[in-house]
């Protein structure tokens, strides 16, 4: 269904990366749902209270299991990154990016070096934070692509908005993406993000044509 598709095999090796949140899975020719949001969306006391929470649900686990499986390590970091979207979707902080001309410049960056350096299956600009389905194409990491979006559009946006500091938060979500099944998911739940959190008539975002898409 989809030509440039690659689905991780189980014998391929992944790295893994921990950063300040949030583990980070990497793969060669892998394909990753991302998201990366404004520095002022999640305050810190509304992300400190998710991650209590998800740390008392792992205390409770391990209390009564005395350990997790892999599987149930995942499913604990998803049901927290589940909450953070919840969160994001209420249009947390100033949401610069509903603002058309930042609204542009965040879809142009994002569509820019689209086939000489990775594959886009869809995209969506949100009020308060971005996702995007891309696969790097060979010799680009995924950690390079998104500091490259992130530090122009952070310099770009704050000349537009007269300000200077932080724009973007540093840490970003990311999934690899497991197979054909997976993808089509990811791609509709991109797509659809804007109807779900309620926006009328949303022009930043965009999915790639496939076979049964509506």
């Amino acid at each position: 269904m989809f030509e440039n598709f690659v689905a991780p095999d189980k014998s391929d090796i992944i790295d893994k990366r921990k950063g300040p949140y949030l583990p980070h899975w990497t793969l060669e020719n892998g394909t990753y749902h991302v998201r990366f949001s404004l520095a002022d969306s999640l305050p810190e006391q509304v992300r400190h209270d998710l991650l209590s929470e998800r740390e008392l649900i792992l205390a409770k686990t391990k209390k009564v299991d005395g350990s997790l499986t892999k599987f149930e390590k995942r499913r604990l970091i998803l049901l927290y990154m589940d909450k953070v979207e919840q969160s994001l979707d209420t249009g947390l902080g100033e949401c610069w990016l509903k603002r058309p001309q930042i609204g542009v410049l965040i879809a142009n960056a994002l569509k820019f070096f689209e086939v000489q350096r990775y594959c886009l299956y869809a995209w969506s600009v949100m009020p308060n934070h971005v996702h995007a389905i891309v696969q790097p194409g060979k010799g680009f990491e995924l950690s390079q692509i998104l500091h490259s979006w992130k530090s122009y559009t952070a310099k770009e946006a704050n000349k537009i908005l007269g300000r200077n500091g932080e724009f973007w938060q540093s840490e970003y979500f990311d999934h690899l993406i497991r197979n054909e099944d997976d993808l089509v998911r990811k791609i509709e739940y991109v797509w659809k993000n804007p109807d779900k959190a309620g926006l009328k008539d949303w022009k930043w975002r965009w999915k790639i044509p496939y076979a049964g898409s509506v």
